[in-house]
């Protein structure tokens, strides 16, 4: 394992070792060292340089622009309307309708009556578990 890597594993530990809990004083001056720490080491300077150059790189740019592209284009505009009117159309409205009746015709059965007596007994049985 190379310095950086034990030096990252470290800052991590002690940022995860932070969130876990701890003094509230301690356990912050302690994350501001170590993100202060990664700031100005070698590590933060090169990932920084590194993800500045992918975002300047002729590669980035391209893929901002096919992103653009993709978004704004014709087939995102395609994409988008045919989710529209998938949403709209009369096949998603009775869809929703048999949904809403299945689960009505459910409620209304003999196995949805035994499902919420089941659950409120489990809650009861729960609830009595806890008073004790």
């Amino acid at each position: 394992m190379t310095d950086y890597e034990q030096q990252a594993r470290g800052w991590w530990a002690r940022l995860v070792s932070w969130l876990r809990g701890g003094s509230d004083s301690e356990a912050a001056r302690k994350a501001r060292d170590t993100v202060q720490d990664f700031r100005t080491s070698d590590t933060g300077r090169k990932a920084e340089s590194a993800l500045k150059d992918l975002r300047d790189s002729d590669a980035g740019r391209k893929a901002q622009e096919a992103l653009r592209d993709l978004r704004d284009g014709d087939s995102g505009r395609k994409a988008k309307e045919a989710l529209r009117d998938l949403r709209d159309s009369e096949a998603m409205g009775k869809a929703k309708e048999a949904a809403r009746d299945a689960l009505r015709d459910l409620k209304d059965s003999d196995a949805g009556r035994k499902a919420k007596e089941a659950f409120r007994d489990l809650r009861d049985n729960a609830a009595s578990r806890n008073k004790d």
